[in-house]
């Protein structure tokens, strides 16, 4: 065999050995349908699957059996302890391990797991954010398994996924409000299919796919930056020479360094059971993109809490570092998180995917109107749900939406609606002319029209993509407006269909004037255009549509009367946990901005002054030496003209650290947490924008080996 044929025989063997290895490996860490059926009686697994498809709680008289299956499963994995997996109003998730050991008689143990461990445990509730739901003497929380989520195995732990309440029931987190919230659309959406005469669906689910963005640098150059370390951000860096102009970052070829973390991520997500489907390149240097199949919005909040987790970790093997602020670095795009959303049936139908029947055109319209209203309707929320100090650094930068909310639906589709709502027939060329209920639709291909990467809440086909969260924020804050809101809207359309059909109504013509309302009402939230430009901004105020340009700006919704109502009628928040996020989101702020501004403050004491001071002092030697030789010809040298410069730069760097100290303190004494909030808005991240011009601005004229930190293009370029 000669070496042409060894090669390529090995080639084949390695390709079969990874087709054989990937379907095997997928899932191996969860406790999914296979090891249901495996370690559990037969009735049990029965009705533990019947409890995951209809969302109900676990009969407690299976709990034991199911308790004992899942220890036994995670133990033959190598699991040692088990822990309640949730995820608290921090945004991350958070894990309390026990052992399975239970000491015997004998001086030994065995490994034992009992049904009211699994169900349920309990963790202080006053130490985490609670927003006032809990003072610091009343300190129970409590954790319950959602059985609809899969259980699964990390670092040789049983992660059993679980809401946190307090001890009055108060959602403490960020799973409980969902579950919630798809409860309501559930609810609501039923409704409407009933309408349609649809009898066989028994559930509506919502579906979400969230993209996620993050950048990639060295390690050892990032623990060498304490703004990374410490807030996530470069507070200070000068603009390289090269940044994302020329375009010849995204889609490009994969680094050979960031392949294999690519490689080695897939891979722990995989086993997890995490869908991981599509990496990229994205737009700026160092910049990446992960992207996901589809799932129900619960797996997809914990499958994507988990993917951030597990990218850290890999790229901690890989000695790189993992970078999901928002805004990592000036002047190049920062990171999103686009969370694609739309709803399906148990019986596998996506009722945003027109249909090819009158009945099916008309009851996608239906939907799809009442996105579009509850966009318009609760503009505030949707801006709210993607608040934090970290987006505002993104949003509106020419490489995200902006802080205006609007919808893109493509041409095609604004024209049929349009034609709806002045009762034009709409004309297409070979198709049938169309009025609701009436006369078929014209079929709307996946791609009838081009992508809108500005506009906030694109149709995109078949599901709408949310653009506006941050690539570090949870998409539970995102999908639980989103589901409330168009639930609201299903709610509203139902009551008034239900009305009219109990009066002996027409259904057809009652659902045509129905549809036509809705856009004539709403249209002013469509718009197909550049969502960046200036002139669209007046049209989009002229229109009447809200701009919260700031986390601070966006906050107060949370408050407002007609959403306080919202969450009560569909049973997502009490009023009390509602002024919870309030408080907990505007303290989050402060003490983002608090930090980051202290953060600039030591940095600039510790390093960067005395190293413009040493290098300014190199300067004048050289100059002093210079003069010595050659006297008078040397007095305009440029090293004495630089360390001018430098010098003038850092007499302007003490007075703005200076101005910044004083602001910071002067917060610390404002003990209104809503005028905190605005004091740091207006003077204290002003403060701080000077002070970085004025230290970018020395970076530039010093030495790379005298300055005290990485460029940026050490950090982006030298990956």
């Amino acid at each position: 065999m000669n070496k042409t044929e060894l090669k390529t025989e090995l080639k084949t063997e390695i390709k079969t050995e990874l087709k054989n290895r990937v379907p095997e490996m997928y899932g191996s860490l969860v406790f999914g349908d296979d090891a249901m059926k495996q370690y559990l009686p037969e009735k049990v697994y029965r009705k533990l699957k019947q409890t995951m498809k209809e969302g109900r709680t676990l009969d407690p008289e299976i709990a034991d059996t199911v308790a004992e299956a899942m220890k036994d499963w995670a133990t033959e994995h190598g699991a040692t302890h088990f822990t309640h997996w949730f995820q608290p109003m921090t945004g991350i998730t958070a894990e309390k391990h026990d052992s399975f050991i239970s000491p015997t008689e004998n001086g030994k143990v065995i490994m034992v797991f009992k049904g009211k461990e699994l169900m349920r445990g309990e963790t202080d509730g006053s130490s985490l954010p609670n927003g006032g739901l809990r003072s610091t003497f009343e300190a129970r929380g409590y954790t319950a398994w959602d059985p609809s989520a899969y259980a699964f195995i990390k670092e040789n732990t049983l992660c059993i996924p679980t809401v946190f309440y307090a001890y009055g029931g108060e959602a403490l987190d960020k799973k409980t409000p969902l579950l919630r919230s798809v409860d309501a659309i559930n609810t609501q959406a039923l409704r409407i299919l009933r309408l349609f005469g649809e009898k066989n669906v028994k559930r509506v689910t919502v579906t979400v796919g969230a993209e996620q963005e993050y950048f990639l640098i060295a390690r050892r150059k990032y623990y060498q930056r304490p703004d990374l370390v410490i807030t996530g951000r470069t507070l200070f860096g000068a603009r390289p020479s090269k940044g994302q102009e020329m375009e010849d970052h995204y889609f490009g070829t994969i680094k050979p360094r960031v392949m294999e973390f690519m490689t080695d991520l897939d891979e722990e997500l995989w086993k997890l059971g995490i869908p991981a489907k599509t990496e990229h390149n994205e737009v700026a240097p160092a910049q990446h993109e992960l992207a996901p199949i589809f799932e129900d919005a619960n797996n997809a909040l914990d499958d994507n809490q988990l993917t951030m987790e597990i990218m850290k970790k890999v790229a901690r093997r890989h000695e790189l570092a993992c970078l999901l602020h928002e805004k990592p670095f000036a002047g190049v795009n920062g990171s999103g998180k686009h969370n694609n959303w739309s709803l399906t049936t148990d019986t596998g139908v996506n009722l945003l995917n027109p249909g090819a029947s009158p009945r099916e055109n008309a009851q996608f319209l239906l939907f799809l109107c009442a996105v579009i209203q509850a966009v318009d309707d609760y503009q505030d929320l949707l801006r709210v749900s993607v608040a934090s100090a970290s987006n505002d650094q993104r949003l509106g930068g020419n490489e995200a939406p902006p802080a205006i909310l609007s919808m893109f639906l493509g041409d095609e589709l604004l024209e049929i609606l349009e034609s709806i709502e002045k009762g034009d027939e709409y004309q297409q060329k070979d198709q049938q002319t169309m009025t609701v209920g009436v006369h078929i639709m014209p079929c709307i291909a996946k791609d009838t029209t081009d992508r809108n990467r500005t506009s906030p809440f694109a149709f995109t086909g078949n599901k709408f993509e949310f653009r506006m969260p941050g690539s570090g924020a949870s998409i539970s804050d995102a999908d639980v407006i989103i589901n409330t809101i168009v639930a609201e809207s299903l709610s509203r359309y139902a009551d008034e269909l239900e009305a009219e059909v109990a009066r002996g109504g027409d259904f057809n013509e009652a659902l045509h004037e129905l549809i036509r309302k809705a856009i004539r009402n709403h249209k002013r939230i469509l718009f197909n255009g550049n969502n960046y430009s200036n002139e669209w901004r007046e049209e989009a105020l002229r229109r009447g549509l809200k701009e919260a340009r700031t986390t601070v700006d966006a906050l107060p919704a949370y408050l407002e009367e007609k959403n306080v109502a919202l969450f009560a009628k569909h049973g997502i928040f009490g009023k009390a946990e509602l002024e919870s996020r309030y408080e907990i989101s505007l303290e989050s702020y402060i003490k983002t901005v608090h930090l980051e501004a202290l953060t600039m403050i030591d940095m600039t004491y510790r390093d960067i002054l005395p190293a413009v001071s040493s290098y300014v002092n190199d300067l004048c030697t050289t100059a002093l030496n210079k003069k010595s030789v050659l006297g008078d010809a040397a007095s305009k040298c440029n090293e004495a003209l630089l360390a001018d410069r430098l010098s003038e730069l850092s007499a302007g760097t003490y007075e703005a650290l200076r101005e910044l100290e004083a602001v910071v303190a002067k917060a610390d004494d404002v003990d209104d947490m809503t005028v905190k909030g605005h004091f740091v808005r207006d003077t204290v991240l002003p403060a701080m924008d000077k002070l970085r011009r004025q230290v970018d601005g020395m970076e530039f004229l010093t030495a790379e080996d005298k300055w005290p930190y990485p460029t940026y293009s050490k950090l982006l370029f030298y990956v």
